[in-house]
C-alpha cells in the first residue's frame, strides 16, 4: 500500500487535513497497541464450510469467485450502509460486521477446493490511512480487523486484499465469479477468461440460490431469534399508538417506533417498513408512510427484524386503529385469515410450493363471490382463463425467506414455484385483500379497506411450524391483545 491513498472521493477542495512533514511524524508515533482480543470461532463457520464444499462440488477444477461487493453511494460522498452480497454471508458467515470489498475464492486443490477470504486489512500507523482516508481510515470508520481475527472467527484462510488482483488476472476460461456483487472484480475475471462465461456464471449465482432452500439448524434459530424480536416490535408499536394518532403523519412514527426495535435487537430492518394506514393499505408497497393514523381505520404494519447474521423476519398484522374492528373491517379481516389458515392446513413435506397459494385462493375467491364482488361463480373465477378474484389481490400468498426477505429469487421454476417442501425450508403466508378506494365493483362500506395477515413458516418432518403465532391472529384475538397491551 502507497505512503498516502487518496479516498476515492475526496474534495480536496474542502479538505483541511494536516499535511506538513512535522505533523506527520507526530501522529505516526505514541500509540499503545490496542489488539482486537482473539476470537473463539463464530457458530455460523462450521455451517459456511458445509455450504462452500456443496457449491465447490458443482464445479471440480473451477476457480469461483464471491465478492462482498462495494458500499453503494447514496449522494456525493455518502453511502448507504454496507451490506454484504446475501450469498458471500451465506458461503462466509460474515454478517453485517463484513468488510466492503472483500471476496471469498474457492481455489481447486487436489479433489476438492480451498477457500481463502481476501478483504482489507488495517494499515500501520506510519500510513497516513487512518486518519486522512475518510472511505476506509480507522480515524473516520472505526479499526477493521486483522487477517488473523478473521482467520480465528471465520474458520477460513485470509490473504490481503491487495493480493487479489494478481490472482483474478491469472485466472483461466473455467473460473466463474458471481456476477452481481461487485462490478469491478466482474469485469477483472472477464477481461482474464474471456467474457464467454456469462452463462456459466448464471448458473452459478442459480445454484448459490437453490443452495438456501432448505435452512440448517443455525438459520432456522436465527429466524426464530428475528421473529422473536419483530413480534416485540409489534407491541411497541401498539403500545405507542396514542402518540401515533395524535401526530399528522402517524405512519412515520409506527416506522420509527419499529425500526428502533430492530436497531436495538438487530442490526436493522431487514426490508422498509411498511406502514400503510386506511387506504394506503390498498397499495401493497407502500413505504412513503407519511400520512395519518386515524381512529377507525385499520393499518397495515408489514415489517421484519434482520438479525446481524442478516437473517429477517417478515410479518404483517392489520390493526383497527383504535383496538376494535368494525362490522365491515371485521369481515374482510376474518376472510383474510379463513384463506391464511387454509393454506396453513396443507403445508407439509411432498406438496408443492404452489398448491399453498391455490389453497389461499380457493377461499378469496369463495368470500368475494358470496359478497356479489365477482361478474361469476367462484368456480369459474378460479379457471385458468379467469381470476376475476384476484382483482382484490394480485400478489402471491407466499415467498422463501431467510438471508433475503424474497429469498432464494434466482431458483429455477421447478426448484421453487414447482417446488416439493422439504423439513427446514422456511418461507411466508400471507393472503390479503384491498379494495381501492375508487373501485366501482365493491360496495362503499369496503372501498378503501386493505388487509393482510403474514406469517413465517418453518416445514417440519411431519407438517409445519408457525414461526411467528406469538403475534395474535384473529380478529378477536387481535383486538385482546391490544386491548392488554394499552392498559
Amino acid at each position: 500500500m502507497s505512503d498516502t491513498q487518496k479516498a476515492p472521493r475526496a474534495t480536496a477542495n474542502r479538505s483541511t487535513t494536516p499535511g506538513s512533514d512535522r505533523f506527520k511524524d507526530y501522529i505516526a508515533g505514541a500509540w499503545a497497541e490496542q489488539p482486537l482480543p482473539a476470537p473463539a470461532q463464530r457458530e455460523q463457520a462450521a455451517h459456511a464450510a458445509e455450504r462452500r464444499a456443496r457449491i465447490a462440488a458443482l464445479h471440480p477444477g473451477a476457480t469461483i469467485v464471491i465478492p462482498a461487493g462495494e458500499r453503494k453511494q447514496r449522494s456525493n460522498d455518502t453511502d448507504y450502509p454496507f451490506r454484504a452480497h446475501t450469498a458471500f454471508a451465506h458461503l462466509t458467515g460474515w454478517g453485517a460486521d463484513s468488510e466492503p470489498g472483500a471476496a471469498l475464492v474457492l481455489e481447486p486443490a487436489g479433489e476438492g477446493h480451498v477457500a481463502t477470504l481476501f478483504f482489507r486489512e488495517p494499515a500501520g500507523r506510519d500510513t497516513d490511512e487512518f486518519y486522512a482516508n475518510s472511505d476506509i481510515g480507522e480515524f473516520w470508520v472505526g479499526a477493521r480487523p486483522s487477517l488473523g481475527h478473521v482467520a480465528a472467527d471465520l474458520g477460513v484462510d485470509t490473504r490481503s486484499v491487495l493480493e487479489l488482483p494478481a490472482l483474478l488476472d491469472g485466472l483461466g476460461a473455467d473460473a466463474l465469479v458471481l456476477r452481481e456483487a461487485d462490478p469491478a472484480i466482474t469485469a477483472r475475471v472477464d477481461a482474464a477468461r474471456g467474457a464467454d462465461a456469462v452463462e456459466a456464471d448464471a448458473t452459478l449465482a442459480r445454484e448459490l440460490s437453490e443452495l438456501r432452500l432448505v435452512k440448517d439448524a443455525y438459520e432456522v434459530a436465527e429466524l426464530r431469534a428475528a421473529v422473536d424480536a419483530t413480534q416485540r416490535g409489534f407491541e411497541d408499536v401498539v403500545r405507542d399508538l396514542p402518540e401515533i394518532v395524535a401526530h399528522p403523519r402517524g405512519e412515520r412514527l409506527v416506522e420509527g417506533t419499529f425500526d428502533r426495535r430492530a436497531r436495538a435487537e438487530g442490526n436493522t430492518v431487514g426490508y422498509d417498513t411498511i406502514a400503510a394506514s386506511g387506504p394506503h393499505a390498498c397499495i401493497l408497497h407502500w413505504t412513503r408512510n407519511d400520512g395519518p393514523v386515524l381512529p377507525g381505520d385499520l393499518i397495515l404494519l408489514d415489517a421484519g427484524v434482520e438479525r446481524e447474521s442478516y437473517y429477517t423476519a417478515d410479518i404483517t398484522r392489520t390493526l383497527p386503529v383504535d383496538g376494535v374492528f368494525t362490522p365491515a373491517q371485521r369481515r374482510v379481516y376474518e376472510a383474510v385469515r379463513e384463506a391464511a389458515d387454509a393454506a396453513f392446513a396443507i403445508v407439509r413435506p411432498g406438496i408443492r410450493f404452489r398448491e399453498i397459494h391455490a389453497a389461499a385462493m380457493e377461499v378469496i375467491a369463495r368470500r368475494t363471490a358470496e359478497w356479489g364482488l365477482l361478474p361469476v361463480s367462484a368456480e369459474e373465477s378460479l379457471e385458468p382463463d379467469a381470476g376475476f378474484h384476484r382483482r382484490y389481490m394480485v400478489h402471491g400468498t407466499s415467498h422463501h425467506l431467510g438471508l433475503d426477505v424474497h429469498d432464494c429469487a434466482q431458483a429455477r421454476r421447478e426448484m421453487y414455484l414447482d417446488g416439493v417442501l422439504e423439513p427446514g425450508m422456511v418461507f411466508t403466508i400471507e393472503p390479503g385483500l384491498y379494495f381501492q378506494p375508487g373501485d366501482l365493483t365493491v360496495p362503499e362500506e369496503l372501498r378503501g379497506i386493505g388487509v393482510r395477515i403474514e406469517d413465517d413458516v418453518l416445514v417440519t418432518e411431519d407438517g409445519y411450524e408457525n414461526l411467528s403465532a406469538g403475534i395474535p391472529r384473529t380478529a378477536d384475538e387481535v383486538e385482546a391483545w391490544m386491548a392488554s397491551l394499552r392498559a
